[in-house]
């Protein structure tokens, strides 16, 4: 048996924005595209979308 994923609680600002901005959306498809596209912009993952190892990984500015 899978167990099932930890729930991810939201700030209520990210709530309205998908309540508001991504309707007839599900919230999990909203924030894995979000997650997709803040690390592509982050440049950790390469061209075809798979995560970059070892040396071409760039470090996330702190």
């Amino acid at each position: 048996m899978t167990e099932r994923p930890a729930p991810v609680y939201l700030d209520p600002k990210t709530a309205e924005i998908l309540a508001r901005c991504y309707r007839g959306q599900t919230k999990r498809d909203v924030i894995a595209r979000a997650v997709r596209l803040l690390a592509a912009a982050d440049g950790h993952l390469d061209t075809s979308g798979r995560i970059k190892t070892g040396r071409e990984t760039r470090r996330s500015p702190q």
